[in-house]
């Protein structure tokens, strides 16, 4: 079941694992300046900086690098 990961956008975590999936993000900041799932409210910051790592890690592995 998906879980919301921005209460002020309602972003729900499949679908911020999907963007962050499609569109290679190093950080919060560059999420903001790319798309409207995040603004400046902080309230969720650790879990999308979370989520971001996560997706970072899943493209490392999938490039075959560790």
């Amino acid at each position: 079941m998906a879980e919301v990961v921005c209460l002020c956008n309602e972003v729900l975590d499949v679908d911020l694992r999907e963007y962050l999936d499609a569109h290679p993000t190093d950080s919060i900041e560059e999420l903001r300046g790319q798309a409207s799932i995040c603004n400046k409210c902080m309230q969720c910051q650790d879990l999308v900086e979370g989520e971001i790592y996560l997706a970072r890690v899943r493209r490392q592995r999938a490039a075959g690098q560790f």
